[in-house]
């Protein structure tokens, strides 16, 4: 249960609550925990909050998609912080392949965070996986928004009202207004960082 909610791009249980105002945190706690029974119902919502099968929280049941280890390509950086201007890329742009396991399906790329604004979960230099395929957006998840010009950052999306938020130490970080020029990138799945 913990592994899915990290996975997912929760850090506590207390950032999954305030993103979901129908799991309670304490309640999760103790399902985290182990002292308190997870119900099939519990497990439907959990799952559908995290991207992960129910069964795969009650039984430790693996998706009905196969997972696999995918070459994913390091394209450029992202901002985190405002939207800056990037280049386009092309298969040239590629600085270099990584190796990621357990990814499902979709269309990859791996961009290096530059700048604080989403530190509490990818600090400075932390390298995101995108999947571009995936552009549908739900409250409190991570994503990595464009201009039709180019200009790109990577925020947590909030609906209300609707926003890319900052998720930083940093209190100078402020929210962006959504406005009809942005669109979705892709939403950020996983996110790897040298301690």
């Amino acid at each position: 249960m913990r592994q899915a909610r990290i996975q997912a791009g929760y850090e506590t249980a207390s950032d999954a609550a305030r993103a979901f105002r129908e799991i309670n945190q304490n309640t999760l706690i103790s399902h985290e925990n182990g002292n308190r029974a997870i119900s099939r119902k519990a497990a439907e919502r959990y799952g559908e909050a995290f991207g992960v099968p129910a069964g795969w929280i009650l039984y430790n049941e693996r998706p009905d998609v196969e997972l696999h280890e995918t070459s994913v390509p390091v394209l450029s950086m992202v901002s985190a912080g405002s939207l800056r201007d990037q280049d386009g890329i092309t298969a040239a742009d590629i600085s270099r392949w990584i190796k990621v396991s357990d990814l499902p399906n979709g269309d990859w790329v791996a961009l290096v965070v530059e700048g604080d604004s989403m530190d509490r979960v990818a600090p400075d230099g932390a390298t995101i996986l995108v999947n571009r395929a995936d552009d549908r957006l739900i409250d409190g998840r991570y994503y990595v928004f464009s201009l039709n010009q180019g200009a790109a950052t990577f925020k947590r999306y909030k609906k209300d009202p609707e926003r890319l938020q900052p998720y930083s130490t940093n209190p100078d970080n402020i929210s962006i207004p959504v406005n009809g020029d942005l669109y979705v990138f892709g939403r950020v799945r996983r996110i790897i960082f040298d301690v």
